[in-house]
């Protein structure tokens, strides 16, 4: 049966369905279709069940220092499958709330698997959807004026390495865990990876990190990812960097031999899990793109112009699919920009540097704008100030002191060019930096914020008043 829409979208994830909802709002006769779940690998598989998890094991961490604060408890034991049952319902009741935003909207949701069509007797321009099924219903066609392409991504393996999902998995597979490993080794030092590691070392495992590259994170300020390497060593989570995994072969003993070489040198350890945590790839497979102009680049992600528009101008790109930055908020604000453009409405854009970026491990990284490596490589005259959080009274209260503010600023126009966050629970200050980077505040009017005492927050106004010149504490 066919259907006629001013926009379909590929893909009912975080992207998806908040895209769809700003074309309703912009008066767009809107369809969505996902093969899987409304909510897609942000909710069921990546940003919210890894904090869930993450934040089951800080608790765990907090009651087993409860005696610091004066709580007298018995030796606490974390629990997994509660852990995991615990994430599930907050799974399942946000999933409740998309279907909900769904309805209330009037957004028609096709629940299979979306292939664009070239030109034919439908359309004289590609972008006919084909709705396939697992059952025996015929196909939909849906005939939309616009395509948006929200399919998102999935983890990436390695050419040599092949995920059974049993012993080497994937992050996919660690949100269904039904059982702890004693150890594990997590192949990539990236985002992903750090957060599964903070997750399972708080948990009880035995965790080591390899990282092919010079440093752990290596998109991120060296700073930070110096003193936050140092942070997860003294927990007790081996770090290895430039390390090469080579095999992962399984011994009669039921653990993974893992070899990796290092410095031409080539080394052994054993482990009972292997995570493969080495980047996420478009999900482009069978989605129909040969049936159109649309272009992918080296990597396979799809290529767009400034609006999100592939070759084909009527069908649109967001989200992990072309790569860059693969954030839920990033897909959001791309389906965003790429509705507003077809509807013919302007509004601001956010450049690159006005997105923030964290990493929700224990301790936590937050971050905005230029790391101190790129100004220097593009030649700033700067000036960085950093304040520890031992000079914040909230953190002392708090019990977690470790960690420190880093501000960049363009000595010349005293800009912000980057701030860099390591310590507990900065994720939620970071919004004040987005804020302070959007309206273009400079280290002066960040200083002459009042924040209230006593916070973490107060970090800020420390950090601005030192690049014045009018260091208070620390």
């Amino acid at each position: 049966m066919a259907h006629n829409y001013d926009l379909v979208i590929l893909g009912g994830g975080t992207g998806g369905y908040m895209t769809a909802i700003r074309a309703v709002q912009l008066g767009l006769k809107t369809a969505v279709v996902e093969k899987e779940a409304l909510g897609g690998t942000c909710l069921h598989k990546g940003c919210i069940p890894t904090k869930a998890l993450l934040k089951s094991a800080s608790v765990f961490q907090q009651v087993k220092s409860a005696a610091t604060f004066g709580v007298e408890t018995s030796e606490p034991t974390f629990n997994l499958m509660q852990a995991i049952e615990r994430k599930d319902n907050i799974v399942a009741s946000l999933h409740e709330g998309v279907t909900h935003l769904m309805k209330t909207n009037r957004i028609d949701v096709y629940e299979g698997y979306g292939r664009i069509l070239g030109p034919s007797i439908f359309s004289p321009i590609a972008g006919t959807i084909s709705v396939e099924y697992d059952d025996d219903r015929e196909n939909d066609l849906l005939i939309p004026k616009n395509v948006v392409i929200a399919t998102g991504s999935s983890p990436a393996v390695l050419p040599s390495i092949k995920s059974d999902h049993e012993d080497i998995l994937t992050s996919d597979d660690l949100v269904n865990l039904t059982e702890l490993p004693a150890s594990i080794v997590i192949v990539g030092g990236g985002v992903i990876g750090i957060e599964w590691a903070s997750f399972l070392h708080d948990a009880g495992v035995e965790v080591t990190i390899l990282e092919a590259q010079e440093h752990i994170l290596p998109m991120f300020d060296q700073e930070i990812t110096k003193q936050l390497k140092r942070s997860l060593e003294k927990k007790g989570i081996t770090i290895v960097e430039q390390a090469k995994i080579e095999s992962a072969t399984k011994t009669e003993a039921t653990k993974l031999q893992v070899q990796y070489q290092k410095k031409d040198q080539i080394h052994q350890m054993t482990a009972d899990k292997l995570l493969l945590a080495v980047g996420r790839k478009a999900n482009t497979y069978k989605i129909g793109l040969e049936n159109t102009d649309i272009q992918v680049d080296q990597k396979g992600f799809i290529s767009v112009n400034q609006d999100f528009q592939t070759e084909e101008s009527h069908i649109y790109a967001i989200g992990d699919v072309i790569g860059g930055r693969q954030l839920a908020h990033v897909a959001t604000y791309e389906g965003k920009k790429a509705v507003e453009h077809i509807a013919d409405v302007t509004t601001s854009t956010l450049s690159d540097q006005e997105i923030p970026s964290c990493i929700y491990s224990n301790p936590e990284v937050a971050m905005i704008g230029f790391t101190e490596q790129e100004v220097k490589q593009k030649g700033y005259d700067y000036q960085t100030e950093k304040i520890s959080l031992q000079a914040i009274g909230k953190a002392h209260v708090n019990g977690h002191t470790d960690g420190f503010m880093k501000i960049i600023i363009d000595t010349k126009t005293d800009d912000i060019l980057g701030i860099h966050l390591l310590g507990e629970h900065v994720t939620e200050l970071i919004g004040q930096a987005s804020i302070a980077k959007y309206f273009d505040s400079s280290a002066l009017e960040l200083s002459e914020v009042m924040y209230p005492h006593p916070s973490v927050g107060e970090i800020f106004g420390e950090a601005a008043q030192a690049v014045q010149g009018r260091k208070i504490h620390g």
